[in-house]
């Protein structure tokens, strides 16, 4: 959020259109420098440059300038990562360097917003507005943000209360309708020196972007609307209290896949043929429009205490989501046409819920930055409350109905399938890193964190849902996995504006339950890799990397090889046996490379326009995929 310059947009408007050059002064050298940027990766502040890692950071600038406004605006600029958005605004899965995630299972990466940890992948997918800082750390960092960080980890940091009374509001309307509204005022509490706030609010809506033809009317309609709230609280140079708000209320659809058929009107045309996710010459044409609401709530209180022995920090975090998303089933189109009244039977419709709460608490002690010798030591705790179901629905023609923690049993919509488990999780850790300064250009960094998940699964499914005998409505199973995550990082300074370096880290994320009996049911079908529990994933990487700043700070650049060896990393697969949602584990080897160059050209003398590409924004919101790369799987 940014006031508008008038001048500067005006004379941008007349260089564009009239292709003018307008005389002015040539910019002295440190003007055409770039940004000298602050980053956070190893939980303190230091150069970018500085940082014996693979970065990349979106400053509140280049946040402005590259118009993002969603988790995939920047994940798009950051090199071997992808954001995939399919089924509904939840499942939104980050792929860093080819480790993924899968339905409805642990994070590929760490998120944290102002050093609190999201405990919940389905909370990732939202309106980023109010945004100082985005900070991207690729390869595993489980060391110091834990498990889940087995890919890497992004940092948000939101913008920090001002010393005076200030407001800024941003507004705008697009294709489709679309609106959005933005809004932060912050300053001081009354007159007080002590005591600031900040509070910002984002609203977004639009009717959508793809058509669906069955109903003449868009597939995709959006509508959110997000707030947070801060109170910074210093009374002396030794305490900092920061108390932090947050929710995000989206309404929005799902589930309005495309399974490509050869000939429209056979539904069997390519019934044994694996569908096509990149064939999209078949339009949208679910005969239920669908639903997908989620709600997410966030309080955290962070506490900064200056001892003799360093910076004493707490960080205490409630997370409360919820999700329900309901909508056509396979094979997604009008029931006359559906592969599954062409079978004899009726077309189905779908739904899932998700509920899940959590408490974290952290706590850490951070040395002093200055001496040979700098560290970090501290403990983190988090308990989760989870619940989830899914299930198929015989589609009587009166529309859908979200399922919840019951199946239905009469009246429209009653259940075909429903699959339930809750889930009482208790995860602890201990961990420590050193930063060793071996000389003036030389520095040895190394960490070790220690993770123990235990997990309490609890079957909730009725047992007329059961899809396997040997299952049990009732039936509780519990496992604990656990794992060392160390890093080992060698850094060398050639030069102030040149950093070498290579690492060795591991990251892990935990194992978990699929239904009881699925492992029979998938040997039987010839599928590997799928047994009652999924194990825990372990990868290990090895990095070399090199960065620097060109002479006049005009262009940074930096390259990084590495080599990942993943044991267990998670498939995702549905059984058509008995209509279970499952995840597996398969052992990969991946390696690759990154090289990036960030410059600023010199203007040219005389010349005072400088044009900003504009790339036109695309403002979906929760939509499974963007056009041209429709699924063509659900979940039944």
């Amino acid at each position: 959020m940014k006031s508008l310059n008038v001048r500067q947009t005006v004379s941008a408007l007349i260089c564009a259109v009239a292709g003018t050059a307008i005389a002015a002064p040539v910019l002295a050298a440190e003007d055409l420098a770039l940004e000298e940027v602050v980053v956070t990766a190893r939980k303190r502040d230091e150069s970018f440059r500085d940082v014996p890692m693979s970065v990349n950071v979106f400053t509140e600038q280049a946040i402005l300038s590259a118009g993002i406004q969603k988790p995939a605006d920047f994940i798009a600029r950051v090199p071997n990562m992808t954001l995939v958005e399919t089924q509904n605004a939840g499942n939104a899965f980050v792929v860093v360097r080819g480790v993924s995630q899968a339905r409805n299972s642990e994070a590929s990466v760490a998120v944290l917003v102002d050093g609190v940890l999201e405990t919940n992948p389905a909370e990732f997918n939202k309106e980023l507005f109010d945004i100082r800082q985005i900070e991207v750390l690729k390869g595993p960092q489980g060391a110091l943000y834990g498990r889940n960080a087995i890919g890497g980890a992004i940092l948000i940091r939101t913008k920090d209360p001002s010393d005076e009374l200030s407001g800024v509001f941003r507004g705008g309307f697009g294709n489709g309708s679309s609106k959005r509204a933005q809004a932060a005022l912050s300053g001081p509490v009354g007159s007080s020196d002590t005591l600031k706030f900040r509070a910002s609010l984002s609203y977004s809506d639009t009717d959508g972007f793809l058509n669906n033809t069955y109903l003449n009317e868009k597939a995709d309609p959006s509508e959110e609307l997000s707030g947070r709230a801060r109170l910074v609280w210093k009374p002396s140079e030794n305490f900092t209290g920061d108390l932090r708000f947050a929710f995000s209320n989206l309404d929005t659809r799902a589930l309005y896949f495309v399974i490509p058929r050869d000939v429209e009107a056979n539904p069997f045309s390519s019934f044994t043929t694996p569908p096509n996710a990149n064939d999209v010459t078949s339009p949208i044409q679910v005969d239920n429009p669908g639903a997908n609401t989620r709600d997410l709530y966030t309080a955290s209180l962070k506490m900064d205490f200056e001892t003799a022995l360093g910076t004493l920090t707490s960080v205490s975090a409630h997370n409360n989501t919820k999700e329900v998303l309901t909508g056509d089933a396979y094979d997604f189109r009008p029931a006359a046409n559906s592969v599954f009244n062409a079978l004899g039977g009726s077309d189905l419709n779908q739904s899932q819920y998700l509920n899940l709460k959590s408490l974290s608490q952290e706590l850490r002690l951070t040395s002093p930055t200055e001496g040979v010798v700098s560290w970090i030591a501290g403990a983190y705790y988090v308990h989760t409350k989870r619940f989830i179901s899914t299930g198929n629905m015989v589609d009587t023609g009166a529309g859908v109905f979200p399922v919840y923690r019951a199946p239905r049993l009469s009246g429209n919509n009653p259940s075909a399938t429903f699959l339930a488990d809750s889930q009482n999780n208790d995860a602890w850790a201990v961990f420590a890193n050193a930063t060793v300064e071996l000389s003036d250009n030389m520095q040895f960094d190394a960490a070790l964190r220690y993770d123990r998940d235990k997990r309490v699964n609890t079957t909730r499914t009725p047992t007329a849902f059961l899809p396997d005998p040997s299952a049990s409505t009732g039936e509780v199973r519990t496992k604990t996995w656990d794992e060392l995550q160390p890093k080992a990082t060698l850094r060398y300074k050639p030069s102030e504006n040149t950093t070498l370096y290579t690492s060795w880290s591991r990251g892990f994320r935990s194992g978990g339950f699929n239904q009881t009996g699925v492992g029979a049911v998938a040997n039987a079908s010839g599928i590997a890799g799928v047994n009652d529990l999924f194990n825990a994933e372990v990868a290990d990487t090895f990095e070399i990397g090199a960065k620097g700043r060109s002479e006049g700070g005009r262009m940074d650049a930096g390259l990084s090889i590495y080599s990942t060896k993943s044991r267990n990393g998670y498939i995702f697969v549905f059984l058509a046996a008995n209509s279970t949602q499952n995840l597996g584990n398969l052992d990969s080897t991946l390696n690759g490379f990154e090289l990036e160059v960030n410059a600023r050209p010199a203007t040219l003398p005389g010349t005072a326009c400088r044009l900003r590409p504009h790339r036109q924004q695309d403002h979906r919101h929760g939509r499974p995929f963007r056009e041209g790369q429709r699924g063509a799987a659900g979940f039944a």
